[in-house]
């Protein structure tokens, strides 16, 4: 499935393609941002005019608040208009973020949709709600360090050091020098940090995923008492990651060392020098107090210091992050690729070739042919092929070579959507959202009403049970449908397939986990739901089977026995052999 927007790979393209739709709102935050930082600035100087103008009427101290008037005025409007702009940053960041961060976690979620069953497959489920749920605040975490201190501190010191020359050249160029230097060990050792932070996010991620596999898996944990075990399990990775969190906080406190001496002969330079000019006259008091209050900003400076840890956190937070988007997809629509259109649902394997690890075929050259409306089983042990058969039909996995037809059509050839909509799948072990019953039933067919709901729910014998519920069709049914039995589970997988209505039908031991009074009844909608579709059936209960029209036998990929059940139990092969060998109408996984 290819994703509506093509998603940047580096960072700063990524800033700008979720900055570029708000442009304006953007640009409105950056007079308000940075008005903390010209106030912080501006306010030394008005203090040496105040001191200054002050210092006029030491004689006459009558005429000081006339004399104070203009100054005052300017100082108070000034104030005031930095305090409007940035309350207008408050205002203006009401707006954009919460949507700069909802695009951004959309985007991730849909372009992580579009990954493969390949890729689900190797990666932890907490893993990646991990990152797609920490991309958007760590985005928006670096904008903010960005405008509200970065800028403003960078601004603030370099008003600032113009004042100080303005008054005497040399504070300037001490202040700005100091800055530099501050600035300069500051981004040599955060450099640093963020390789510490990216190693550091990348452990806190797969620790997230082990503790969520923990969870989702706690009737096993329960079952079999081994919450201690878990704990054990679970804290290796926490020391890995506590351990580098150690290592990136160490590399910090070695920075805040060094700044904190370099800030300390700042001080001291300043405070001297200062004094040694005033008392020889090459200052006035008011440009004395300027140096003095100026000095202020050594605190602006330590805070951007501090901050740029968490800059470089963030940072290694949305590198990690972007793992999700630079892995491109395995599987993608053609550029031209069109909707599948079904008329009888003929499908057919041509020379197709695959392959989980390279140079192991699970299936080489294959060549099968289903016929429009035949109902086929697949019988065979666990690995001979069979569920692999129907992944290929699903464009879950692409094979190594050949084509597969649905009525003719190149299913590479169609979209992804459109193939998926037109089979009808019922799994062996249904997982099912943690939302209500009418909302799992409908996701057969979204537009269904709630009167067709129940109509299928009654053909899939779910009706009964759930009438009993206290909220009926509005019950929750708890993550993966924990709070259902297994029988429970597969009913409701059934009435989406009988409520998707589609015109080729792929049923996964459907019946496996039903009582067998259940199934009797179910037996009955599932033969008037496969009526006039395609119908592929994978089964271990061989005696589900006998009213097939074809039972084809898989062994280690290839098809070596096909025919109706009377016919294969005729030759006195593979299949009868697996007739014979059943326990309790099940297959055994494999033969010794």
């Amino acid at each position: 499935m290819q994703p509506m927007k093509t998603l940047p790979k580096t960072l700063p393209a990524l800033f700008w393609h979720f900055i570029k739709p708000q442009w304006l709102g953007f640009l409105l935050l950056i007079p308000g941002a940075f008005a903390w930082g010209i106030q912080s600035a501006v306010f030394p100087w008005f203090v040496q005019l105040i001191v200054d103008k002050s210092a006029e009427f030491s004689t006459h101290k009558a005429g000081i608040i006339e004399g104070l008037y203009q100054t005052l005025f300017i100082l108070i409007g000034l104030w005031v208009f930095m305090e409007i702009w940035m309350r207008m940053y408050d205002f203006v960041a009401a707006k954009v973020f919460p949507k700069f961060q909802s695009n951004i976690r959309m985007a991730f979620l849909e372009y992580t949709l579009g990954h493969s069953h390949r890729y689900f497959s190797d990666q932890f489920a907490g893993t990646i709600g991990s990152r797609i749920s920490r991309m958007p605040e760590a985005m928006l975490n670096i904008i903010t360090l960005m405008f509200t201190i970065f800028f403003n501190v960078i601004i603030a010191f370099t008003i600032n050091s113009v004042i100080l020359y303005r008054a005497k050249p040399l504070f300037g160029i001490i202040s700005f020098s100091w800055f530099i230097l501050h600035f300069s060990l500051s981004y040599y050792f955060t450099q640093r940090c963020s390789i510490y932070s990216e190693r550091h996010s990348q452990a806190l991620t797969s620790l997230n995923g082990k503790i969520v596999d923990t969870i989702t898996n706690i009737f096993s944990v329960k079952m079999f008492s081994h919450q201690r075990y878990e704990m054990k399990y679970n804290h290796r990775y926490q020391k890995i990651e506590a351990d580098k969190n150690c290592e990136l906080l160490f590399i910090n406190a070695v920075m805040q060392f060094w700044l904190g001496i370099i800030s300390l002969v700042f001080f001291a330079a300043m405070v001297l020098i200062g004094a040694f000019a005033f008392q020889n006259d090459w200052i006035t008091v008011g440009e004395f107090a300027l140096v003095l209050t100026s000095l202020n900003l050594i605190g602006l400076a330590w805070y951007m210091g501090s901050n740029l840890i968490n800059y470089f956190r963030e940072v290694g937070n949305c590198q990690e992050a972007m793992m999700l988007i630079q892995q491109s997809h395995e599987i993608i629509d053609a550029p031209q690729a069109k909707p599948l259109e079904v008329s009888k649902g003929a499908i057919s394997f041509n020379n197709i070739t695959f392959y989980y690890t390279k140079n192991r075929n699970l299936f080489k050259d294959k060549h099968v042919t289903i016929h429009a409306g035949e109902k086929v089983g697949l019988v065979g042990f666990s690995g001979s092929g069979k569920t692999t058969f129907v992944n290929l039909i699903l464009r879950s996995f692409e094979p190594v070579s050949g084509t597969i037809s649905i009525d003719g059509q190149d299913i590479q050839q169609v979209t992804q959507n459109s193939l998926r909509n037109q089979i009808a799948l019922i799994p062996q072990d249904p997982a099912l959202f943690h939302r209500t019953l009418m909302e799992n039933i409908r996701y057969g067919r979204l537009e269904a009403s709630d009167n067709e709901v129940i109509e299928a729910s009654k053909k899939a014998h779910c009706h009964e049970f759930i009438k009993h519920l206290e909220e009926e069709y509005e019950t929750l049914v708890g993550e993966r449908g924990i709070k259902l039995s297994g029988g429970q589970r597969q009913r409701i997988a059934i009435a989406r397939a009988i409520l998707k209505n589609a015109p080729i039908l792929i049923m996964d031991e459907a019946t496996s986990s039903l009582d067998s009074i259940t199934e009797k009844y179910i037996q009955q909608g599932l033969t008037q739901l496969t009526q006039g579709r395609t119908t592929i059936i994978i089964a271990h209960r061989l005696s589900t089977l006998s009213g097939m029209d074809r039972i084809l036998v898989f062994k280690h990929g290839k098809i070596i026995e096909e025919g109706s059940h009377e016919e294969l139990l005729a030759l006195h092969g593979h299949y009868a052999m697996l007739w014979s060998m059943q326990a309790g109408g099940f297959l055994p996984d494999s033969v010794d």
